[in-house]
C-alpha cells in the first residue's frame, strides 16, 4: 500500500487539538495527534505546508525511514512544532500498521509487559479543606496515586489549581484560557517553599503512608531552592518531585540530586533524546515526562526509553487534557509493552472531547489499559468535530510580586 491522503483536522470539543489523519490506497486509516497547547495553528501549518504533501505516495509501512526522512531531511531540527509534526505521522503510521496486522498496537511493540499502567490523577484545592476534598473524590474514583497541588496564601491563581470540587465532583482544570490575551498570575517561590512542606505532612496524616503522591514544581525554582524543597519533603516519601527548576539547565540538576533522596522527574518540554542526554547518563532523574505526541512519537520515545533503561530511568509520560484521546492512546501502548514503565499521568478528558474522539481504553482499579481494538483504539468523528470550531486560546504568564516575568 501507499498513502493515499493525509489530511490535517482542528477541532475545539472542550479545548484545542491538530489530529493527522492518514489513509491508504486501501482505505486504512490511521490518527496522530500534533497538538501544542496554546500553539496549535502553528503545527497545523507546518503539516499543511511542509509535510503533507511529502507524505503522499510513499509506503506506509516504512516507519523508521519516514521519521529519518521528516527529521534528517528538513536541516532545521527539534523544536516543538517540527517534533509534535513527526510525531503526529509516525503514530498514524503505526495505528495503520496495527490495524493491517489486526493486532492491538502494544502488540507490535513487544507485546504487553503488566496488566495495566498506574495512573496517577491530580488533586487541588486553594486551602486544605477543598484539597483534601479533591483528594477523597479522586480515591472514590479508583485513583491509587495522586498529584497534590495547593493554592498559596498571599496568591490568588497559581499553577496547577483548579475550582474547589464539591464531594463527587469531577476536576476540571484548563489553564489555556480563551481570552485575546494571555492572563498574567502572580508568584512568590519563598511563600510557596514555605506553604507546601506543612501541606504533604497533613495530607500523610490524613490519608496515611500507603497513598501514592506526586507533585509539580513547574519549573518554578532556582537549583538550590528546588534541593532546599526536595529536601523538606522527604519524610512524606513523594512518588516525584516533578519539573523542580528549568530542564533546559541540565546541569543544574546535579545541585538538586546532591541534596536529596526525593525521586526527580523532567522533561514535558523536552522534545528529543538529546534534551536528557546528561540527566540520564549521570542519573540525575528517576523519570522521563515527555509525551509522545512531543518527542517525535512513539519510535523515537521507545528508543528514548530504551537508552533510560540502560540508568534504571522509568518512564512518566505527559497526560494532561491537551494531550489528545489520540496521543493517550498511543503512549498506553508504549508504557504496557516497555519494561521500564513508572506511571502514566491520566487527567479525564471532558464529555465533548471523548464524543469527537471515540476511545477504547479504560480505567479500572487505579490502572489504565489501552483495549485491545486493533491499531490505537481511537476513532475520529467528523461530524461531530465540525461543531466545535477553533478558538484561539493562551497559556497564562507569571510575574513575581515586583512585575517581573517569571517561568510559568
Amino acid at each position: 500500500m501507499t498513502i493515499r491522503s493525509a489530511e490535517v483536522l482542528v477541532s475545539s470539543p472542550g479545548r484545542n487539538f491538530v489530529t493527522l489523519r492518514i489513509t491508504t490506497d486501501d482505505g486504512v486509516v490511521g490518527l496522530g495527534d500534533a497538538t501544542v497547547n496554546g500553539r496549535e495553528l502553528a503545527v497545523a501549518a507546518y503539516l499543511t505546508e511542509h509535510v503533507v504533501p511529502l507524505l503522499i505516495g510513499r509506503d506506509e509501512a516504512m516507519i523508521e525511514d519516514a521519521w529519518q526522512f521528516l527529521y534528517r531531511s528538513a536541516y532545521w531540527r527539534r523544536g516543538p512544532i517540527t517534533m509534535a509534526a513527526i510525531a503526529a505521522v509516525d503514530v498514524a503510521l503505526w495505528d495503520i500498521k496495527a490495524k493491517v496486522a489486526g493486532l492491538p498496537l502494544y502488540q507490535l511493540l513487544g507485546g504487553a509487559s503488566r496488566t495495566g499502567c498506574l495512573a496517577y490523577g491530580h488533586a487541588s484545592g486553594t486551602d486544605l479543606d477543598a484539597l483534601c476534598v479533591s483528594i477523597q473524590n479522586h480515591l472514590d474514583q479508583g485513583f491509587k496515586a495522586i498529584r497534590v497541588q495547593t493554592g498559596v496564601p498571599g496568591l490568588g491563581q497559581i499553577y496547577g489549581v483548579a475550582g474547589d470540587q464539591r464531594p463527587g465532583q469531577r476536576y476540571d482544570y484548563e489553564p489555556a484560557k480563551r481570552l485575546p490575551k494571555p492572563a498574567e498570575e502572580l508568584w512568590d517561590t519563598r511563600a510557596y517553599l514555605r506553604h507546601v512542606p506543612g501541606v504533604f505532612a497533613a495530607v500523610r496524616e490524613k490519608f496515611g503512608p500507603e497513598l501514592v503522591l506526586l507533585h509539580d514544581g513547574h519549573h518554578r525554582m532556582t537549583p538550590n531552592q528546588a534541593a532546599s524543597l526536595g529536601k523538606s519533603l522527604e519524610p512524606y516519601d513523594l512518588f516525584w518531585l516533578e519539573d523542580c527548576t528549568p530542564g533546559e539547565n541540565q546541569e543544574g540538576m546535579r545541585r538538586v540530586r546532591s541534596q536529596t533522596t526525593t525521586p526527580l522527574a523532567i522533561g514535558e518540554v523536552f522534545n528529543t533524546v538529546y534534551d536528557y542526554q546528561t540527566l540520564i547518563t549521570e542519573q540525575l532523574i528517576d523519570y522521563v515526562r515527555s509525551a509522545v505526541t512531543h518527542t517525535g512519537g512513539i519510535t523515537a520515545l521507545r528508543k528514548l526509553m530504551d537508552f533510560a533503561a540502560i540508568y534504571q530511568i522509568k518512564s512518566g509520560f505527559h497526560g494532561p487534557t491537551d494531550i489528545s484521546p489520540v496521543g493517550q492512546a498511543a503512549q498506553l501502548h508504549l508504557g504496557l509493552a516497555i519494561h521500564n514503565f513508572g506511571i502514566q499521568e491520566y487527567m479525564k478528558h471532558s464529555e465533548e472531547t471523548l464524543q469527537v474522539f471515540r476511545t477504547s481504553y479504560t480505567f479500572e482499579n487505579g490502572l489504565l489499559h489501552p483495549g485491545d481494538n486493533p491499531g490505537l483504539g481511537v476513532d475520529y468523528d467528523d461530524e461531530l468535530a465540525a461543531g466545535f470550531e477553533y478558538t484561539p486560546a493562551y497559556l497564562p504568564t507569571a510575574r513575581l510580586l515586583d512585575g517581573t516575568v517569571h517561568d510559568w
